[in-house]
């Protein structure tokens, strides 16, 4: 089965409607069992965005969450996201960025970092997970199945595990394979088991700088 995807989804909205229950905890361990990194961790103050010329992924599985952070002055706070969850992905011309904000003397900072520009040496990841807040893309889909429980979405790596907050039993999709063409997004957090990033280049300057 092959699905084609046009569009922005305000995953903001999306995820909230997959989370039922923000108490809801994910301590099923799946993703320790294959190698991923299932430790959760506390999200940054500020959301960072990425695009991708094409991003290929095998074993994908996508499902709502929610994460724990702070506000850049200290307050706790959580975010709804959707969390993608590739086996392997590999990545062409991948940028991304995060702005700090008013900063004594120099306001704004941007960091820029770019890779992958080859495109016979592409970014590279395993048990790949990235918490979603906002996608534009044109996807296809191999393989699709949409509206399994998180829990049984087992042609991804399967749920962080770990302190995560995810209803095993919510709302998920899945897939054999996915390609996604000129990939803009936000995003809270990324994990991988490894990810290897060919022809790395890291920038700052002063301003609002932004891969989009």
């Amino acid at each position: 089965m092959e699905s084609q995807v046009r569009g922005g989804t305000r995953w903001k909205r999306f995820a909230v409607v997959m989370v039922p229950s923000v108490a809801a905890t994910a301590a099923i361990g799946v993703a320790l069992a294959q190698g991923a990194l299932a430790a959760s961790f506390s999200v940054s103050g500020q959301s960072f965005k990425v695009t991708t010329k094409q991003l290929d992924g095998t074993g994908f599985a996508q499902y709502g969450a929610l994460d724990e952070g702070y506000t850049l002055s200290g307050k706790k706070t959580v975010h709804p996201v959707a969390v993608s969850a590739f086996k392997s992905a590999t990545i062409n011309s991948l940028c991304q960025s995060v702005v700090t904000p008013d900063i004594p003397l120099l306001g704004s900072v941007s960091l820029i970092l770019r890779a992958g520009q080859d495109p016979d040496k592409p970014v590279e990841a395993e048990n790949l997970y990235i918490d979603v807040a906002d996608l534009e893309a044109d996807a296809t889909f191999k393989g699709i199945d949409i509206g399994v429980a998180a829990k049984d979405a087992t042609k991804g790596p399967g749920m962080k595990g770990g302190k995560e907050q995810a209803n095993p039993f919510g709302f998920a999709q899945q897939a054999d394979s996915v390609v996604l063409k000129d990939v803009k997004q936000t995003a809270w957090a990324t994990t991988a088991g490894t990810f290897k990033l060919s022809g790395l280049s890291m920038k700052l300057s002063t301003g609002v700088k932004e891969c989009y």
